[in-house]
């Protein structure tokens, strides 16, 4: 396949997965495009992480199609070729080196550097070192370059997996309820990170935290039983009868 058969990001079409028995996505259907941040909601259960597991490569489908850049099969790539295509994912506990500096850590997430830690002991190139200072601006930790990573609040740990993620140049980047544990102005202020990172690549956030995805003000798709209930912006969703009754409550 070497012409793309739907010009958006990522496609996923009647994706079905079943674990003996139980059907944790039901003919999901979904549409990512090019530089598009997406909220996930719903209620435990809905399918939210079988959905990421199947993206990445973690889980195959037992029925439909997932399709990546309108060519790229993902339910016939591992985990580390789908890592390779450009699709990054942040789970809700951040995974940091703690003992390593803030700018170590970012400097070993480059995508130039396969070998393991040889970053750290390497001279650093003009274009890694310029690279390194505009992540760290860029999640807002060039202040904290130089502490250990394990001395960061919760928030900035989250910011500085966000920006060892963008080392890797995501085309699509997968981030699991961000807002979890953080302080007010650190939510707000990943609200604004995450929002200025989907000017440049597509962005689909899990979140429960409903004060979040409004502050996100994007699209936002509520999944229920393995499939979508309702799609649209927060207000028509969080207003759809269904919704309420099975997840946001009166």
């Amino acid at each position: 396949m070497t012409e793309p058969v739907t010009p958006t990001l990522l496609y996923l079409d009647n994706v079905t997965v079943s674990f003996d028995g139980f059907r944790a996505l039901n003919a999901l259907s979904l549409a990512i495009d090019h530089a598009e941040m997406r909220a996930i909601i719903g209620p435990n259960g809905a399918g939210k992480t079988t959905m990421m597991d199947v993206i990445t490569g973690k889980t195959r489908p037992n029925e439909g199609s997932a399709l990546f850049e309108g060519m790229h099969d993902l339910t016939s790539l591992d985990e580390a070729a789908i890592a390779e295509l450009g699709i990054g994912r942040k789970f809700q506990t951040p995974t940091v080196f703690d003992m390593h500096t803030v700018e170590d850590n970012v400097l070993l997430a480059l995508k130039d550097d396969r070998r393991p830690f040889s970053a750290l002991f390497s001279r650093r190139t003009a274009s890694e070192r310029e690279r390194v200072d505009a992540l760290l601006e860029r999640v807002r930790l060039t202040a904290h370059r130089r502490r250990k990573a394990g001395e960061l609040s919760h928030g900035q740990k989250q910011w500085l997996e966000i920006g060892m993620l963008l080392a890797q140049e995501p085309k699509l980047l997968l981030v699991d309820e961000p807002a979890a544990g953080m302080t007010d102005q650190e939510t707000a202020d990943t609200a604004d990170l995450l929002r200025d990172i989907a000017k440049t690549r597509a962005v689909v956030v899990v979140e429960h935290d409903m004060t979040f995805v409004r502050d996100l003000d994007v699209k936002v798709t509520c999944l229920h039983e393995g499939s979508v209930l309702a799609e649209g912006p927060l207000d028509v969703v969080s207003a759809n009868e269904r919704v309420i009754e099975v997840y946001l409550g009166r």
